[in-house]
């Protein structure tokens, strides 16, 4: 399953920064299944200590953990959504992302020239989501010219839910809100997806502040700022130190954890991304495990045994019998496999049990 959180920021703002700590930090794509890796995209793993824990007991030949992936949008100046700068580019490419990483300049350095020629986090937010939010516009309205005619001339009751969303849409966009805050059924939610509109999507505001305050950002009124930006848009902010996450990407796994116990952190910028990333897209892992490899394996909350074989192959999917399944804590409980079944903690699921957040599965499958 490959998802993708799209950075985007004004010039200047260390949006390419973090970029570089990311792909300097990247996993071999070859590890893993259907990811064809673009230059402006980079695979990062997910750290999670259970892939660790389970291999501590089956001693595979190989743990895997489930991977994020991150494109880097081009930059985006005023009137991107006129086609500035690289607006066309940088609409299109953010249109295909499932979340947004919004890297917002918290910092100031006389050596790095802010593009507005001024240190204004909370403007800077609003020039990009001005510039969304007029995109978005066009994209309505262009549609329901279309949905009106059709409205006026028939009695399509799905036109007129069409049309009647896309208003509502519309007003948002002209009170400059987001269209994610619109209330819809699942019905409108399926068809508001098919226009792939920006404002829809979650969004994590990135502070990226100077390193002097990592071990605590309250420390820096322009994450402050922001921070309280985030909270009454009901959004996640993460503080980040990009000049800080780049070194990290260079260091081995043991100086890296020295260089956070010295910043007075317990994990990287990056972790926290990719975890909050988690959370807004309300992804879940399990897991699969044997002598030859321990693996992670993301997906989507409400999904069923059946759909997350498919995750690892289509034919599993297809050829779905029944799911062996057991669960992490009990695994850890209980110290193997062998001791779970005993304790009557092996359980055998059909095709449509909903898959929880830290199932270890054994699928049975006939193609």
């Amino acid at each position: 399953m490959s998802l993708t959180a799209g950075i985007v920021g004004l010039p200047n703002v260390g949006k390419s920064t973090l970029f570089n700590a990311i792909t300097e930090s990247s996993v071999e794509a070859a590890n893993y299944p259907f990811a064809t890796i673009d230059k402006n995209v980079g695979v990062v793993e997910v750290k999670d200590k259970r892939v660790d824990d389970i291999a501590t007991l089956f001693h595979p030949k190989k743990s895997i953990y489930t991977y994020f992936e991150f494109t880097d949008i081009a930059g985006l100046v005023k009137g991107a959504s006129k086609g500035e700068g690289l607006g066309n580019q940088f609409l299109a490419n953010i249109r295909e992302v499932d979340a947004i990483c919004h890297v917002v300049r918290c910092f100031d350095s006389s050596d790095i020239t802010h593009v507005e020629g001024r240190i204004d986090p909370i403007e800077d937010i609003e020039i990009i989501e001005l510039e969304l939010q007029l995109a978005d516009l066009q994209t309505v309205e262009n549609r329901l010219s279309k949905v009106e005619r059709k409205v006026k001339n028939t009695n399509d009751s799905e036109a007129k839910m069409e049309y009647n969303l896309l208003k509502k849409a519309q007003d948002l966009l002209l009170s400059n809100k987001p269209v994610s805050i619109l209330e819809r059924n699942k019905e409108e939610d399926a068809l508001l997806k098919g226009f792939h509109l920006l404002t829809d999507k979650p969004v994590i505001y990135v502070a990226n502040i100077d390193e002097q305050y990592v071990s605590d950002p309250h420390e820096s009124d322009y994450f402050n700022q922001v921070e309280a930006y985030a909270i009454e848009r009901n959004c996640p902010i993460v503080a980040i130190s990009a000049q800080m996450e780049q070194e990290l990407s260079t260091l081995e796994e043991e100086e890296s954890q020295m260089y956070l116990e010295e910043m007075g952190v317990t994990e990287s910028g990056l972790d926290k991304i990719v975890r909050t990333s988690y959370n807004i897209l309300n992804l879940k892992t399990f897991f699969t495990a044997g002598e030859q490899e321990v693996r992670a394996w993301t997906f989507h909350d409400g999904m069923t045994a059946s759909e997350c074989a498919g995750v690892i192959h289509t034919d599993f999917q297809r050829g779905f019998i029944r799911a062996e399944t057991y669960a992490y804590e009990d695994l850890m409980n209980y110290g193997s496999e062998l001791s779970i079944k005993e304790a009557g903690k092996l359980r055998l699921e059909g095709k449509e049990y909903k898959a929880q957040d830290g199932d270890i599965f054994h699928f049975r499958f006939n193609v």
